[in-house]
């Protein structure tokens, strides 16, 4: 292999590209391993940052909590809604409603509203 030194002149991003991998090379101020300081990163040819293994770990972790999240505050909505139309049936009864009436209002079955009612 006839392998030699060339100078690269940094791109308009600070980084030098190596463009036999479709990388860049830069500098990168941040904490890593618990140190605040100057890193030489990897990017992509495109100026994105190319996370570690550890930032992509912990990345993939928020988007894991934020779902769980979600998912809590949909169930918690769903559990709102459902106590919402079983408050609503015996105060639609107690007004004269028959079970019918009660059940076309609130989008239930007849069955729904005399189990919950």
């Amino acid at each position: 292999m006839n392998a030699r030194y060339c100078l690269l002149e940094p791109n308009d991003r600070g980084h030098y590209p190596i463009d036999r991998i479709i990388v860049e090379l830069g500098v990168w101020f941040g904490s890593y391993q618990n140190q605040t300081q100057r890193w030489l990163r990897w990017w992509d040819n495109e100026g994105n940052l190319l996370l570690t293994g550890s930032e992509q770990a912990r990345l993939e972790g928020l988007h894991t909590e934020q779902e769980r999240q979600r998912a809590e505050a949909e169930r918690q909505r769903v559990d709102r809604a459902e106590q919402t139309q079983q408050n609503a049936i015996p105060q639609r009864l107690a007004m004269g409603l028959t079970v019918k009436q009660v059940a076309q209002g609130l989008s239930l079955s007849v069955e729904e509203v005399q189990r919950l009612g």
